[in-house]
């Protein structure tokens, strides 16, 4: 008789590590440089010197790293918290700060505190895949909503008065993954409004905040709403994907909820990294100096992409990544991404990673490795493609 299966061993695959599979394989059979590596959201620049020097003092030290408390250490709650003060004005208590495993791992303490199996959460499409799989996997029905670069591909109040029935949650992200886009601060303030007069659970990933290009202005859900749920981590801006550290800030009432939920599934993040993520809140500097490196490489992207033949570019305001819409290329972003990557030697990812009904049509790029390896592709690309 065959053994059952979970409904979690049905979530989709992120198909975004496939292509970095792909991609590994080709540059160990090729010189090194062959192959420019835009298909991940990935610094290129590792943690901060000053973060990875409080981790060599605390080991020196012979600090024995062990548990945390659920929530972090509190020394790096307090310093979170005094970030919302220097960088939007609003003042919230250490005690509803979660220290996480990386905003992967704020994602199912988030959904399992805040809905139940059936439950109906909203969501922009294109969106960032694991929203939807973690939901599937725990059970939670996601609810798409399409958007295109009319709303530039964010959700719009009119969009949301449209469904019926209501959601019992909806994630917004800004600046976004894939296309780049943020909401206004009127924009994302109507929204948590909307959301508060109607019971629906606010989730607001912010894990890209730092990284805006000066069109629109960064601003928090923590501003307009104590119900919202806001997501953050040390992997974007910070530059510290492989140290798996994160956070939440928490409305009260889900506070001990996830604090429970933390204590079963994660016990607590990494005690090192915890460390090395207080420092790099005094790495300014370096990290403003690692973002005009991404601002000249989307500068030069975006001068030299339409004439390779990518001129259908999404409004790039803010993370690191351009959204390109290539129906006038190809109809299937899985075999051009894959052609790309023989022909030009380019890793980007399919748009059906992103978006399942339309995102044949798109594929993104990241811009965030190196700078120069960036500047090369346009010209890759238009050789390639005999424009």
């Amino acid at each position: 008789m065959p053994l059952k299966t979970g409904r979690g061993a049905e979530a989709p695959p992120f198909l975004v590590m496939d292509v970095i599979a792909a991609a590994n394989a080709r540059a160990a059979i090729l010189p090194p440089g062959s192959v420019l590596r835009m298909e991940v959201g990935q610094p290129g620049n590792g943690a901060p010197r000053g973060a990875a020097e409080a981790a060599i003092r605390a080991l020196s030290a012979g600090d024995p790293m062990g548990y945390t408390e659920a929530f972090g250490l509190a020394s790096l709650r307090a310093r979170i918290a005094r970030h919302y003060s220097e960088t939007y004005g609003v003042t919230v208590p250490a005690a509803r700060i979660a220290v996480t495993v990386g905003a992967s791992g704020a994602f199912p303490l988030a959904f399992l505190a805040a809905f139940d199996a059936g439950d109906r959460v909203a969501m922009a499409a294109p969106f960032y895949p694991p929203y939807a799989n973690i939901l599937t996997a725990l059970g939670m029905v996601p609810q798409l909503l399409p958007c295109d670069a009319t709303t530039r591909f964010q959700p719009t109040v009119a969009m949301l008065e449209r469904l019926d029935p209501l959601p019992d949650g909806l994630i917004v992200a800004s600046p976004c993954n894939p296309a780049g886009t943020m909401l206004a601060p009127e924009e994302l303030a109507g929204i948590a409004a909307w959301c508060q007069a109607r019971g629906v659970r606010l989730v607001s990933d912010e894990i890209y905040h730092g990284l805006s290009w000066g069109s629109v202005a960064e601003s928090t859900a923590a501003a307009f709403s104590d119900s919202a749920i806001v997501v953050n981590s040390f992997s974007k801006y910070f530059c510290m994907t492989g140290w798996r550290i994160g956070w939440l800030l928490l409305p009260e009432d889900l506070c001990r909820p996830v604090e429970r939920l933390a204590q079963n599934l994660f016990i607590s993040a990494p005690h090192i990294a915890q460390v090395a993520a207080e420092a790099a809140f005094d790495c300014a500097p370096e990290l403003e100096a690692n973002k005009d490196g991404y601002r000249r490489a989307r500068a030069a992207l975006l001068e030299g992409l339409p004439a390779a033949g990518f001129d259908r570019i999404a409004q790039a305001d803010g993370a690191f990544y351009l959204w390109c819409d290539i129906g006038h290329l190809s109809n299937d972003s899985l075999d051009f991404a894959a052609r790309m990557l023989e022909g030009a030697g380019i890793a980007a990812t399919p748009g059906v990673d992103f978006d399942r009904d339309r995102g044949h049509r798109f594929l993104r790029f990241s811009y965030c490795g190196e700078e120069a390896a960036m500047v090369q592709a346009p010209g890759r690309l238009k050789a390639w493609l005999n424009r």
